[in-house]
């Protein structure tokens, strides 16, 4: 007992720092054994928060020695008991809503405003929830420069939440300002399988382009598709765009090189997003399942590059200083000046 005191004694800071990240691994390890298969879709699953869970731990790494939870000056102090009941709340409310039926109430009372996805309403207001109890945790351990520190899982959890909540009310393209961009990604689709040299033929009059794409050796071989705003990957441009502003914003570099990455890895999403519907169209033409590209490996494709990005931004300018240290320490040192009396 006095070793295990004494261990707590000595590593507690860092204990105390694995708190947020251990408050969601509980309740997730929980909803997983509940319904493993959410895990497995990437929209309108559970696979987002286990990237949430990425970030946090990133930000930790990151962070480690920068990050500094409040001091306890009393075990029993109001703060600190609104603290423990923070961190306990992820796993009370997977109680409440799996047990207690607040998921079903939630369902219910979407079914009655009309909302057409009613039933996807519980899952896009538990990551509404588990967003806003991450903040609460980290704001009463940190404070706001703990705010600060963890916004990027924080806004990134309440985006997925939100653009889940948008589709389930305007579903099928009909929120308007996200469907803007999806002719244009549709064309570009398009075009990239006629350079595979499949015929394709693209009607953008609707609310969502449908668009047809057909093997010229084999007219059996066809598939079509309306694309939403969600289809064509708009939700990952909004996610990479709120994840990158947040990670950039705290990159020691210019302005001119946070916007040229900005940039680089916005294009790349894109070009992700397009590449993403021309392998649905080509699946869809070989008969293959469809559906499990669609709701699984094909958001992978974006949401990889967007957890790997910060990470190639770390490298490049960890490589870049290499660089510019080794050519600094090739160059002639300067003549020194004679000084004339």
């Amino acid at each position: 007992m006095q070793t295990v005191l004494s261990l707590l004694k000595k590593h507690g800071n860092s204990l105390l720092k694995l708190l947020p990240l251990l408050a969601f691994a509980v309740p997730l390890l929980w909803l997983y054994l509940l319904d493993p298969v959410s895990f497995e879709l990437m929209w309108k699953g559970r696979t987002f928060q286990l990237f949430f869970v990425w970030l946090i731990a990133l930000e930790l790494i990151l962070s480690w020695e920068n990050i500094q939870p409040n001091k306890i000056a009393k075990p029993f102090s109001a703060r600190n008991l609104a603290f423990i009941t923070t961190l306990l709340l992820p796993t009370i409310y997977v109680v409440l809503s799996n047990y207690l039926g607040l998921n079903a109430a939630i369902a219910d009372a979407a079914r009655q405003s009309g909302i057409t996805w009613a039933d996807s309403m519980p899952l896009s207001t538990e990551y509404l929830v588990f967003a806003v109890f991450f903040c609460l945790t980290v704001f009463l351990q940190f404070g706001k420069k703990g705010l600060a520190d963890f916004s990027v899982p924080a806004f990134f959890l309440g985006a997925v939440g939100v653009l889940y909540t948008i589709d389930n009310v305007y579903p099928y393209g009909q929120f308007t300002p996200f469907q803007l961009l999806v002719p244009t990604t549709a064309t570009l689709a398009a075009a990239m399988l006629g350079a595979m040299g499949y015929h394709t033929d693209l009607n953008v009059a609707g609310s969502m382009p449908r668009l047809t794409a057909t093997d010229p050796a084999n007219p059996l071989r066809t598939a079509t598709f309306d694309i939403a705003w969600p289809c064509a990957g708009i939700e990952s441009l909004l996610i990479f765009a709120v994840v990158a502003l947040l990670f950039l914003k705290r990159m020691p570099i210019s302005w001119k090189a946070k916007i040229g990455y900005f940039a680089i890895g916005a294009a790349v999403t894109y070009f992700i997003n397009i590449l993403r519907i021309v392998t649905i169209f080509t699946i869809g033409m070989n008969s293959g399942d469809v559906q499990t590209f669609h709701f699984y490996y094909g958001p992978l494709y974006s949401i990889a590059w967007i957890v790997a990005y910060p990470l190639i931004i770390l490298g490049s300018q960890s490589l870049w200083r290499k660089i510019t240290s080794k050519a600094n320490a090739k160059q002639p040192p300067t003549a020194a000046k004679e000084i004339h009396t």
